[in-house]
């Protein structure tokens, strides 16, 4: 699946042009990610400290910031690119758009986030949020989404606007087979919409309108239950999918010695405590964190897809919800 095809660019071309100016300063580095907005912040400001090195961020959606990308080719602007989806790391590899780096922090990163030219910033999972508030009775699995007092009540962000949502369906989909299908149906005939981006999926929950998402990306609600809203993250015993945010360098950067100490510095223990913050899975293994980690979850297989057979899993389920 071609990802940048999962998304519209008309918005994204006028943007870049009252955008540009802005960060267009040769001597500062310049990231774009999608994620924590204050947490983009928070690692800019840190390394800027320990480096003296200016860091401009562009963040956003995955698909503005995968669009925005595409639409500056001709002039690259972007040194960096922290995505919400290991997907957009394997495109852009194949493409040939990054340069490899292996930082000597990513020592305490398991094998399987980080490979020779990408590497995690952090982890989320995908669960059900539910309103404790809602009046309905607390969900355990996916399939309680799909009972009578769940009516009209559930939402789930859009997998073509969301990797790690497209994620939980082919994991899903790999564990459960054509079962998975049937409870897709099921979720679709209960009056289960489909809320846009993850945070839009998410607010109609909080706000008491709806009282479940069905794979919710979990570090958004944390923050959420901090600042006291009446969510809860669950996490079904079947199994779930985890989201890792792979970190890049692109090739085209002219500034390869400070983005690969920007990368280092993410990845440093300090930089990691950061990702903690943000209530983010941290990518090293000796970094404590203030939720459920991998160890705490089963987690369903996603890996050995093709980009068709991607393809194929986000048709059939928009097909679904088009009926």
């Amino acid at each position: 699946m071609k990802i940048f095809s999962q998304y519209k660019t008309g918005a994204i071309f006028a943007m870049i042009l009252t955008s540009a100016m802005m960060i267009n300063d040769a001597n500062a580095l310049t990231v774009y990610t999608a994620g924590p907005g204050s947490l983009a912040k928070n690692l800019a400001a840190g390394f800027e400290q320990k480096t003296g090195v200016k860091v401009n961020i562009f963040q956003a959606t995955t698909g503005k910031v995968m669009a925005r990308l595409e639409a500056e080719q001709a002039n690259p602007l972007a040194d960096i690119l922290i995505s919400a989806s290991w997907d957009t790391a394997e495109e852009l590899h194949n493409r040939g758009w990054l340069l490899a780096y292996q930082s000597h922090n990513a020592e305490k990163v398991p094998p399987a986030l980080k490979t020779t030219d990408y590497v995690a910033q952090g982890i989320s999972a995908l669960g059900i949020v539910w309103n404790t508030k809602s009046g309905t009775p607390e969900p355990k699995e996916w399939q309680d989404l799909t009972t009578p007092a769940f009516k009209d009540k559930v939402t789930t962000p859009d997998p073509a606007l969301s990797g790690a949502s497209l994620d939980l369906l082919i994991g899903l989909q790999n564990s459960m087979g054509e079962q998975a299908w049937q409870l897709f149906s099921q979720l679709k005939d209960n009056g289960m919409i489909i809320g846009g981006p993850n945070a839009q999926a998410v607010t109609p929950v909080m706000q008491g309108a709806k009282a479940a998402v069905f794979g919710a990306v979990d570090y958004v609600s944390y923050k959420n239950i901090k600042d006291g809203e009446a969510i809860k993250v669950i996490f079904p015993a079947s199994g779930t999918v985890a989201a890792p945010r792979p970190m890049m360098i692109l090739k085209s950067t002219q500034h390869a010695s400070d983005a690969k100490a920007f990368i280092d510095y993410v990845l440093s223990p300090e930089g990691q405590a950061l990702v903690a913050d943000a209530w983010l899975m941290p990518a090293r293994t000796d970094i404590s964190a203030k939720r459920p980690l991998l160890s705490d979850l089963k987690l369903l297989q996603v890996n050995n897809q093709t980009g068709s057979d991607r393809a194929q899993v986000l048709q059939r389920f928009s097909a679904l919800f088009s009926r």
